[in-house]
């Protein structure tokens, strides 16, 4: 009787703990990540912004080139967002500014494409799974119109 009560209770726990890995969010660590990188940035914690990004980031946007009036392609390295990031504890992001959507687009295997909706701009960000943790490796970024409008550029490049 107790051999089969045992059983019984094993089974069910094991069952229990095959639906909580099949309902545990398979995308929790790409979300971790990308938050990592947006509450990083705007708390100025540059060490929360490092464990985000793979150390051969490339960060881009379309500038603008006021003398020429066209659009540049403007580049950042990890190392250079790390130390901007630093340089923004001095002063952070208010709390009432800060927007921090993030929307998993598609993932493959060991890679990843997310959005991050944030107040100022709106980022595009390739991630890769390497040694069992997601690290952001492209970014594509632009401002939003507001935002294009208060740095004085225009909406179309």
């Amino acid at each position: 009787m107790w051999k089969t009560y045992a059983a019984a209770v094993l089974a069910v726990g094991g069952l229990c703990g095959v639906v909580a890995s099949q309902t545990a969010d398979p995308n929790e660590g790409i979300r971790k990540t990308a938050l990592d990188y947006v509450e990083g940035w705007y708390t100025g914690d540059a060490a929360r912004m490092e464990r985000a990004l793979h150390p051969d980031l490339a960060k881009r946007h379309l500038g603008h080139d006021p003398r020429s009036g066209k659009g540049k392609v403007e580049h950042m390295s990890a190392l250079t967002l790390i130390q901007f990031t630093r340089r923004q504890a001095e002063k952070p992001t208010p709390e009432g500014d800060r927007t921090a959507k993030v929307t998993v687009l598609d993932v493959y295997g060991n890679t990843a494409s997310v959005r991050a909706d944030m107040h100022d701009w709106i980022d595009y960000m390739h991630m890769v799974k390497s040694g069992g943790q997601w690290k952001i490796v492209n970014v594509l970024w632009e401002p939003t119109p507001e935002t294009k409008k208060r740095w004085g550029m225009p909406e179309e490049l």
